[in-house]
């Protein structure tokens, strides 16, 4: 894998630990949180929200989804 990969997985992998510990989040407060750009928390976002991790109950909150998750 490449290092740059690695590092977008790691960086997702933490996005959805936070949303996963803190409960509901807004958007504001990933940006704040991991110091990215609104656009790079939005990309990790669609990813974990592809996959079925997380959800957006109302604009601009997210939450986990009920979907298993191992991690290594």
């Amino acid at each position: 894998m490449s290092p740059s990969t690695d590092r977008m997985l790691n960086r997702v992998k933490s996005v959805y630990l936070y949303i996963r510990k803190r409960g509901t989040v807004t958007t504001q407060e990933l940006v704040e949180e991991f110091d990215m750009t609104q656009r790079t928390i939005q990309r990790d976002l669609n990813i974990l929200t592809y996959n079925n991790l997380v959800k957006s109950p109302s604009r601009g909150k997210w939450t986990v989804t009920k979907r298993k998750v191992k991690f290594s």
